[in-house]
């Protein structure tokens, strides 16, 4: 089986618990993100992303994964004024998003690779990508066409799993979630994530917490 293919099955076979996993919705998932991920809350994160993101934001958005849209739904529902794209490999995935987010004529949604972007040069004002990279097979490609895909003066905003900071997590990636098809090696370390961003952009924020990094990056 292909790595895209692995995924997507990973995805499919994932798609009725994903949501109460990375919001903690249960005790079962409260205890595997403390265990495993040093207590690292995904909903602080994400609101973390989301705040960079100004209300009254009206360009152009790529969301890649858009994932089911479970933490952006009521943002997204907000940038009325916005044009928003959500992109998706997993049909599974951007079939629940497009459910959640029904009835938004400013939302797009397209089943594709973040490796070979279907957008020309300097489409977006601003990409987004939440608990993306660390599933993508290609990240080289992905880090290209992400940053390909953006304005001069655009934003990348984006957070993933990054090797080399917690032994417990580390094991969890490599013994498990990548044999699963939810995580795809090679993974960065927090060194090497910098070289790359710093190639690539004007500037470069990044917080770590736990396993996790949150950038935002301005080309």
């Amino acid at each position: 089986m292909s790595n895209k293919d692995k995924i997507k099955t990973a995805y499919h076979d994932s798609i009725s618990i994903y949501d109460s996993v990375l919001t903690q919705g249960n005790i079962l998932s409260r205890m595997y993100i403390s265990f495993f991920w040093s207590g690292t809350d995904d909903n602080r994160v994400a609101e973390e992303l989301l705040s960079y993101i100004p209300d009254d934001f009206a360009g152009s958005m790529l969301d890649v994964p858009v994932g089911t849209a479970v933490f952006t739904e009521k943002k997204w529902r907000r940038l009325s004024a916005a044009k928003i794209t959500c992109l998706d490999y997993s049909e599974d995935m951007l079939g629940k998003a497009k459910r959640r987010l029904s009835g938004c004529d400013h939302i797009s949604f397209v089943q594709g690779d973040v490796g070979s972007l279907p957008f020309e040069d300097a489409s977006f004002d601003i990409v987004m990508s939440m608990n993306g990279f660390h599933a993508f097979p290609k990240k080289k490609k992905a880090f290209k066409e992400t940053w390909r895909v953006l304005k001069k003066g655009g934003q990348f905003i984006a957070c993933f799993y990054i090797k080399g900071r917690n032994k417990r997590t580390d094991w969890l990636v490599s013994r498990i979630l990548s044999k699963k098809g939810w995580f795809t090696p090679p993974f960065p370390t927090e060194e090497q994530l910098l070289k790359v961003l710093n190639r690539l952009y004007s500037e470069v924020d990044y917080h770590v917490d736990g396993s996790m990094v949150s950038i935002r990056c301005v080309k």
